[in-house]
């Protein structure tokens, strides 16, 4: 059995519109379903905020392929765990346009991700994942 991972992220958009956003998405499906990754990403134009998950390696490789990308900038890695189960495993990306947040612009500025916890970021994309079902 594969060894599963979970990796929540969150970075700065770094020229951020709708043709860049669709972009991301195109690459991240056509590089995920290459690589058994599945996950979701919540946008907007001060923040992104994504979960990937799968192998270990492939997912590990995704992450270093978006540290390369210069449409993301202050890439921080919130979690990294194993995990028994996919929390998205019928999605290549599964992109949720930003109506799930729990953090205005007004806070990501005063550096709500800096002190959220581990458990807010997964209810974040929990509640994504109920959505998307």
């Amino acid at each position: 059995m594969t060894q599963l991972i979970q990796i929540i992220y969150s970075s700065r958009p770094f020229g951020y519109d709708e043709a860049m956003l669709n972009g991301i998405l195109l690459d991240a499906r056509r590089c995920n379903e290459r690589g058994n990754v599945t996950g979701a990403l919540v946008c907007r134009q001060d923040v992104y905020l994504q979960l990937l998950e799968g192998p270990v390696a492939a997912v590990q490789a995704t992450c270093e392929r978006i540290k390369r990308d210069d449409r993301h900038v202050e890439m921080t890695v919130r979690l990294t765990e194993n995990v028994a189960e996919r929390m998205f495993g019928d999605w290549a990306m599964f992109h949720d346009p930003a109506q799930t947040w729990i953090w205005s612009a007004k806070d990501i500025s005063g550096g709500a991700l800096d002190r959220a916890s581990v458990e807010e970021f997964k209810t974040v994309f929990e509640t994504i994942a109920a959505k998307a079902r």
